[in-house]
């Protein structure tokens, strides 16, 4: 059954893939991503002229999830447009590489405001539509960092990536009894294939970085390499977008809480599978079993 979907960060990489795979299922898919005159004007013209290639409803939006009131704009758009909204996909995120210590407290509030709390605006946005309606599906594109293999010189980004998780476990019982459910879609390191490694940015004070240098020198290229050397043949960024659209397709109700793709294998699974399962049991003993399913699906 068609459905209308709105995907952040879907300029490039995951959001770019996911857009077009979830369009090519039969759904209408709104492309958000910022700055859709400027910066992004070309991602826009590529994603109409994919389109009209594909004979597919993927439209762009205008959306840049650093405010609030640019959210609310976008929401306002699709539900004008569309008369629905059925499932969100939080994609939008950003990457920065180098030693933690030479960031400043605001560049790291910078990292979870792109990260988090862009999540937090859009979840305002949409949120009280979905609750009225009393369905709803929030797949949140997270990061095999959270529970896995975490490399070193990328700790703003891990650790906003940990935070977007955990508000996603915490939103998943709470929006169950509104019969809105949540899928958690976890890639590993995909080394090529998205622009977060070009796009990622880098500390402004680089005084300490030098005394890194001196004993991590060529630290990122090191991981890069052995990260590329576990992948095998044929795992390329479009194992993503594939599983979100098998995540969309599937019955409400039925859905997975949890989705790994994560070809090379960095732990995160088997660490997720424990704590997903201690979560259950605790939900069980304090008697708030129903939380662990969205409600309304018989």
């Amino acid at each position: 059954m068609s459905k209308t979907i709105l995907i952040t960060g879907a300029s490039s990489g995951f959001g770019a893939l996911s857009a077009r795979a979830l369009a090519r299922a039969g759904h209408t898919v709104y492309a958000a991503m910022r700055d859709t005159s400027g910066r992004n004007a070309e991602h826009v013209a590529e994603a109409a002229a994919y389109a009209t290639d594909h004979d597919v409803d993927l439209r762009v939006v205008e959306l840049d999830v650093l405010s609030q009131e640019s959210v609310d704009a976008a929401v306002a758009t699709v539900l004008a447009e569309a008369d629905e909204l059925d499932v969100v996909v939080h994609n939008a995120g950003h990457m920065v590489l180098g030693p933690a210590e030479a960031f400043t407290p605001a560049e790291i509030a910078a990292v979870y405001d792109t990260n988090v709390l862009g999540c937090q605006r859009l979840n305002r946005a949409v949120l009280p539509y979905m609750r009225r309606r009393e369905h709803g599906l929030l797949v949140w594109i997270g990061s095999s960092s959270t529970k896995g293999g975490t490399p070193p010189y990328l700790a703003p980004y891990f650790a906003a990536k940990a935070a977007a998780d955990a508000l996603a476990v915490s939103y998943a019982a709470e929006l169950a009894r509104f019969g809105i459910e949540t899928t958690i879609v976890v890639p590993g390191a995909f080394t090529s294939g998205t622009n977060h490694f070009a796009n990622a940015g880098h500390p402004s004070e680089r005084g300490v970085v030098p005394a890194y240098d001196e004993r991590y020198g060529g630290l990122m290229e090191q991981v890069g390499a052995r990260l590329a050397a576990l992948r095998p043949a044929g795992a390329d960024v479009g194992l993503v977008a594939d599983a979100v659209v098998r995540v969309v397709d599937t019955a409400h109700g039925k859905r997975p809480f949890r989705v790994h793709v994560d070809p090379a294998d960095d732990g995160s699974e088997e660490v997720s599978a424990v704590a997903d399962r201690v979560r259950e049991r605790f939900l069980d003993r304090i008697g708030l079993g129903d939380l662990l399913a969205p409600h309304g699906v018989g």
